[in-house]
């Protein structure tokens, strides 16, 4: 009955659904994934801590998310907002299409200054929900909403369509040995080149998009004020 160790697939989806803890549904499925097997709870814990020590690098990631707290808790997010209202001419879609900018530039020299949970959510939305706040008073949930969806299209936008600018970018390198696979002649330098031109398209388009918000704001909230 091989098909019995699958059990912990189970397990993990019924975790899932009833919304149950991540990491307490894993650990389940790992310990009754090992007891159907006929493993020793000695045995389990050894393989769980194996597989722990050699994947653990893979959750570094997690550390930055009590920094992130740590740094809102004493003002990052409310500093940011205090130096974007200072600046008069600042709008949302201004500030969304200077980040897109810098975004894409970085990721062209494959710099890591980005991320959701590292720039987005404590610096970048908080600007350009405070730019929005100065210029027409306190936002309704949509509109912020809306806000932080463009906060993430910006960052999605410059790291997804600049990042095969860079001639070591792992989807540069990606679509070289595939296209070569395939019996094309191409080069890392060849397909880099070629990515400028989808990146300044990503840009222009962006913060053409950015600006069309503007515009939607300022009726949105002209018409609330009337």
């Amino acid at each position: 009955m091989e098909i019995l160790k699958l059990i912990g697939v189970l397990v993990v989806v019924i975790g899932f659904v009833l919304k149950m803890d991540t990491l307490a549904t894993v650990v389940i499925a790992g310990l009754v994934t090992g007891l159907v097997a006929q493993m020793s709870p000695m045995d389990i814990l050894t393989t769980l801590g194996n597989a722990f020590l050699t994947n653990r690098l893979a959750t570094l990631f997690v550390l930055t998310l009590p920094v992130i707290g740590i740094c809102e808790r004493y003002g990052l997010k409310d500093k940011a907002v205090d130096f974007i209202r200072s600046m008069k001419e600042a709008t949302t879609g201004r500030v969304e299409s200077l980040y897109l900018l810098i975004r894409s530039i970085a990721a062209v020299f494959s710099l890591r200054i980005g991320g959701h949970p590292q720039f987005v959510r404590p610096l970048i939305n908080p600007m350009a929900q405070g730019a929005a706040i100065a210029k027409y008073g306190e936002l309704d949930d949509e509109t912020e909403d809306e806000i932080k969806g463009l906060s993430a299209a910006a960052e999605n936008f410059g790291n997804f369509f600049a990042q095969n600018c860079f001639m070591g970018a792992s989807g540069t390198l990606l679509i070289v040995s595939t296209l070569v696979e395939q019996g094309q002649e191409v080069d890392a330098l060849g397909i880099a080149s070629r990515s400028f031109l989808i990146a300044a398209f990503s840009v222009v388009i962006g913060s053409l998009y950015f600006m069309l918000f503007d515009r939607k704001l300022e009726k949105k909230m002209g018409k609330k004020a009337q």
